[in-house]
Parts: structure tokens; sequence; C-alpha cells
């Protein structure tokens, strides 16, 4: 949640309070609703009502863009409208823009237009609109500008949108297109931290994207890339494991080419290594060479009988393996 030193102050030098002045607000919707206007700070229950409050949120999530009666009175009613709506709807505006717009009627942020209203974008300082600016900008910049400007963007997105507004489908939906665009920002910070060769932070940006979408390819493979360039090749292989079999069971399908050619990296960079598990690994390449005739380096140059040499060294290995493993069950 934002803290209310985030917020702008008004852009005159006049009070934002007093009567007749047009009023400059800083809102913030992620989170709990809060709205500061000059030294005055409202909240949730200081807009008039429910539906009054949703009037309001319903505009700023369009900030700067008029939204029809029709559209306000579909939204608010779930498409069951009463027969007084449209002066129900008026009514609510009304009392909607003596709370947040004192002594200013049609003259502050609160417009009125053609069949509709609008929030006017150069009177709000909207913390949503921001974060949407931040992501914006960081998918037309360098690494080093990107970067920046999602720290700047994460930083507001630590609350639910809307989080208090429990009830109507509207807030729901757009809660998910919020939370959408906040795991884009957040595997764009583990791509571009990579870049950067910030691998630690990518590793915890794409951690982060994987518990908002478990499912998420590119955040697995930037972890899993992470993983592999700090030598924790392990690890990298129980991620790959964790990640396919995930995959298989709620999308059906393997992991893309990306995370297979990070996998094949991974298992090779095992099987340089040393210790047990490494020579199994060199067994199974070995084996799993003769048996797809892919490049299997030792089939491609060696005489047949260096083949079949490498081929029982590799078995014995695993046999020996298996023994062991089937022993020590």
């Amino acid at each position: 949640m934002l803290q209310s030193d985030t917020f702008s102050p008004s852009h005159s030098g006049t009070p934002a309070d007093a009567p007749g002045v047009p009023a400059f607000l800083s809102v913030q919707l992620i989170g709990s609703l809060r709205i500061r206007r000059g030294d005055t700070v409202l909240n949730a229950r200081s807009l008039g009502g429910p539906k009054p409050r949703q009037i309001l949120e319903i505009l700023l999530l369009s900030l700067g863009t008029p939204v029809s009666k029709d559209r306000l009175i579909e939204v608010l009613w779930e498409g069951h409208a009463p027969a007084e709506a449209l002066p129900t709807l008026e009514s609510y505006v009304s009392v909607l823009r003596r709370n947040i717009q004192p002594g200013s009627g049609k003259q502050g942020p609160l417009r009125t237009t053609t069949g509709g209203y609008v929030m006017d974008a150069t009177m709000v300082d909207l913390d949503v609109f921001r974060f949407d600016q931040l992501l914006r900008q960081a998918q037309q910049s360098a690494p080093e500008t990107a970067l920046s400007l999602l720290h700047e963007a994460l930083a507001l997105a630590t609350a639910p949108l809307l989080g208090d507004e429990l009830l109507p489908a509207w807030a729901e939906d757009e809660r998910e297109l919020h939370s959408s665009r906040v795991l884009e920002a957040t595997v764009l910070a583990a791509e571009t931290a990579a870049a950067l060769g910030a691998v630690s932070e990518s590793i915890e940006w794409a951690q982060e994207a994987l518990a908002m979408d478990p499912l998420n390819e590119r955040a697995w493979l930037a972890r899993i890339d992470g993983l592999e360039r700090t030598g924790r090749y392990a690890e990298g292989l129980q991620n790959y494991e964790k990640c396919r079999r995930a995959m298989v069971k709620e999308l059906g399908c393997a992991p893309g080419p990306g995370l297979k050619a990070a996998h094949a990296r991974l298992l090779q960079a095992t099987a340089e290594s040393e210790g047990e598990l490494s020579d199994v690994l060199s067994a199974l390449l070995v084996l799993h060479g003769q048996l797809s005739r892919n490049v299997a380096p030792v089939a491609a140059s060696a005489s047949p009988q260096l083949v079949r040499q490498s081929l029982r060294e590799a078995s014995h290995v695993l046999n020996s393996f298996l023994v062991r493993a089937m022993s020590a069950a």
C-alpha cells in the first residue's frame, strides 16, 4: 500500500480546500482507496455511499476518457437498472462532486461531457495510471533505463487494485487486468536484470512472477537461466522438472524450446562436473546419443570398437547406480 507522503500536493499556491478553487486530486486505487485534496484526505467512507464511490472508481480507471451515462448505469446495476436509474445516477454524481471538489461545482476534476462524465487527467495524479505509464516506458527503453522504471512501477504495485472493493463483478475484472500487467512488469524485470548481469535480482523477480503465475514460461526460463549462470545446476534441473510437471498436468503440453535448451545445457554442465551424479548423467547422455542418433560426438568420430566400449561403460555406471538406489530403498 502506498503511504500518504507519496501523494502529490496541489498544483497551485492557493490551498486546494479553499472555496471555489478547483481541486487537484492525488488518488490511490492500489490497495485501499485514498484521495488527497490539499490537506484533506478522503477514504471510501467519505464519498457519500457505495454507488458514488463506484462511479468515481470507474471514471478514474478511464482517466481522461469520457464514460457515457448508459455505460455507468449498465455497470453500476449489472444490467438490471431500475426505472429511475438516470436521475439516480445524476444525483449520485452530485453527491460525489460535493465530496471530492466542494465549491468547484462542475469545474473540478469530475467534468460533465456530452452524454456522460470524465475525470480530467490534468487534475488527477492516479497511482494505477502512473504504473501503466512506467510499464509502457520500460517496454520501450534500453535495459538500464527499463530496470529503473520497472523498480518504480513495482514499488507502486504492492497490493491488489481496488483492494477493499469486494462485491462488484466489474471490480474483479479490473483487478485481474491490473494483475496481468503487474505480472508482465515482474517478468520483464527478471529478464531485464538478467540482460544487465544482475543474476541474483533476476532470480528473485522470476520467483515473484512464479508466485503470481506458476505456469508462466518466461518466468521459469528467467529463473532456470539464472540458476545455470550461478552454477546451481542441480537446482536448475529440479526447477525444470517442477515446471515440466506443472505444464503437463495443467496445460497438457511440454515446456517450449527455450526451456528445453536450458535443460539440455544443465544436463551437460552437470555431466561435466564431479561426483556420482555427473557420472550417471554422462552415461545417460552417451546412451541418449546412441538411441536418438543425434549429434553424439563419440558416435560421429570414434571407431565402432570405441563406441561399444563407451556404451558398456555407460551401462555399467547406470547399473551400479540403480543397484545402490534399489538397495537403499
